[in-house]
C-alpha cells in the first residue's frame, strides 16, 4: 500500500492498530510493546521507504479492554495515570522510528508530558501532532467498527469536546500549544470547517484537519448509489478544508485524490 502511493506522491503516513482482543488490558501495555504491530510496522515502512513520514496513533482504546481512551477505575478514567502509559508509548513509537506522534487521547496536559518524555530519552526531532479539538462525534462509527474500539461502557463525551461549543478550542489550542504540540488538529473535518478557521486565525501552528471515516462513508454510500460524482465531491471537499485554513488533511481518500490530480496534470 505504501509503495502504491508513492506512484503518486504519497508519503505521509498514519498507522492505526486492530489489536487481537487476547492483548486488550484495561492499562492498554501492548500499546509500547516494542514487537507490536505498529513498531514493526512502523520498521517496515522505514526501512523499504526511509524518506516516508510515518505518524502514529497515541491512545489506549485500540489496546483497551474496556474501549475508552484512559485506564478505567470505577467507571470513571484515571487521567494521570493514562498519561504515564501514554508516555510510554509515544517514546516506543519514536524508538521504533515514528517521525510524528499524535495524541488523540484528550488527556488533560498530556501534550507537556509527552514532549519531556520523548525530549528526556533523545528524541527531540519527534513532532507532537496534537488533537486540539476532538469531538464528541457520531461520525466515528465506521472506523470504531473496523478497530472494535467502541466504549465498553457509557461514551466519551466527558473527555472529547461538545460539539455545540466551538469556543472550547481556542482554550485547548493556546494550552496545547504552551505544552509543546507542533501541530493542531480538528476532528471531525467538514462539519467542523468553522472551527478550523478559528484555529487557523488565532495561532501560528499549522492546523491539520481529519476526514473522519463517517464522512469518508457518507461519500462512499452517495456515490456508490450514484447520487454524486465520486470524483467531484472528493475533490471539493479537500478544497473546502484548504479554504477553511487547513495546512495538513488526513484522509482516507489520500491515494486516490492524489491519482486523480496527477490525471489532471494538477
Amino acid at each position: 500500500e505504501v509503495g502504491d502511493a508513492y506512484k503518486y506522491g504519497v508519503k505521509s503516513f498514519v498507522l492505526f492498530p486492530k489489536v487481537p482482543d487476547e492483548l486488550k488490558t484495561n492499562l492498554g501495555v501492548e500499546a509500547y510493546n516494542p514487537e507490536g504491530i505498529v513498531h514493526r510496522a512502523i520498521r517496515m515502512i522505514k526501512e523499504k521507504y526511509p524518506e516516508s513520514v510515518v505518524c502514529t496513533d497515541v491512545a489506549l482504546d485500540p489496546y483497551s479492554d474496556q474501549g475508552h481512551d484512559g485506564v478505567v477505575e470505577n467507571g470513571k478514567i484515571l487521567n494521570d495515570v493514562t498519561i504515564n502509559q501514554l508516555c510510554k508509548q509515544a517514546v516506543s513509537q519514536a524508538r521504533a522510528g515514528a517521525d510524528i506522534v499524535a495524541p488523540s487521547d484528550m488527556m488533560d496536559g498530556r501534550v507537556g508530558a509527552i514532549r519531556d518524555a520523548l525530549d528526556s530519552e533523545g528524541f527531540t526531532d519527534v513532532s507532537i501532532l496534537a488533537y486540539t479539538a476532538k469531538y464528541a462525534s457520531a461520525y466515528y462509527g465506521p472506523f470504531r467498527d473496523a478497530l472494535d474500539s467502541h466504549p465498553g461502557f457509557g461514551d466519551k463525551k466527558t473527555y472529547q469536546q461538545d460539539p455545540a461549543n466551538g469556543r472550547e478550542a481556542l482554550v485547548e489550542a493556546a494550552l496545547d500549544a504552551s505544552e509543546g504540540a507542533d501541530m493542531l488538529m480538528v476532528k471531525p473535518g467538514m462539519p467542523y470547517l468553522d472551527v478550523i478557521r478559528r484555529l487557523k486565525d488565532n495561532s501560528d501552528l499549522p492546523i491539520a484537519a481529519y476526514h473522519v471515516s463517517g464522512e469518508y462513508a457518507m461519500i462512499k454510500a452517495a456515490c456508490e448509489r450514484g447520487w454524486l460524482e465520486e470524483k467531484d465531491i472528493v475533490l471539493e471537499t479537500l478544497t473546502c478544508f484548504k479554504r477553511a485554513g487547513a495546512d495538513i488533511i488526513l484522509t482516507y481518500y489520500a491515494k486516490q485524490a492524489a491519482m486523480w490530480m496527477a490525471e489532471d496534470g494538477i
